[in-house]
């Protein structure tokens, strides 16, 4: 298998293609999930192999972008189906890669190790000093005006989300319950 080109190639197409009003669901932001998933996967000691899956469905998790905003997770899939056996991946490999793909969906559902990685390495920003410079990309993304709405909408996501490994909830839970706390103060 071609884990690196088939890695780069989805790269290659979300910095060429993805649409420019996406300044949150953009090339950073799966450059970022990829680190995340990588220094998770290490942490939480996943194999060689494995890791190499991680990585290329943390590339492709938000390829469905390309073409849809809603239900992006699923079309993020036909994606992978559609383009991942011209690097050698079997049908097997690439339903492990979609389904790490389909625990990003909100409200997050992961059912393995790998799995609970990924989806981890998506929100990974809520635990980390960049969480408002990131939060204001969505909120700009999804065209919102209103910023007490925006902060009463983060503080609901928030208090509904919990990290799945134990590396993330290590390396991110406190800083996430200060941001959490910096939203509560906003609304008050």
């Amino acid at each position: 298998m071609q884990f690196e080109q088939a890695g780069d190639f989805i790269l290659n197409k979300l910095e060429k293609e993805i649409p420019a009003h996406l300044c949150y669901h953009n090339i950073g932001h799966t450059r970022d999930v990829v680190n995340a998933a990588e220094r998770l996967g290490r942490a939480e000691n996943i194999p060689g192999y494995e890791l190499k899956l991680l990585h290329v469905a943390a590339c492709y998790h938000d390829s469905g972008f390309l073409n849809v905003s809603h239900e992006h997770e699923m079309e993020s899939c036909r994606i992978a189906k559609e383009s991942l056996p011209a690097f050698g991946f079997s049908p097997e490999e690439t339903d492990r890669i979609c389904g790490m793909i389909m625990a990003t969906r909100i409200p997050q559902s992961p059912n393995n190790k790998l799995e609970e990685i990924l989806a981890d390495a998506d929100l990974d920003y809520l635990g980390r000093d960049d969480f408002f410079a990131i939060g204001d990309k969505l909120y700009h993304e999804r065209g919102l005006t209103d910023r007490d709405e925006w902060n009463a909408t983060q503080l609901k996501f928030m208090q509904a989300h919990h990290y799945f490994t134990q590396t993330a909830l290590n390396l991110r839970g406190s800083k996430k319950q200060d941001n959490l706390d910096k939203i509560k103060a906003l609304l008050q």
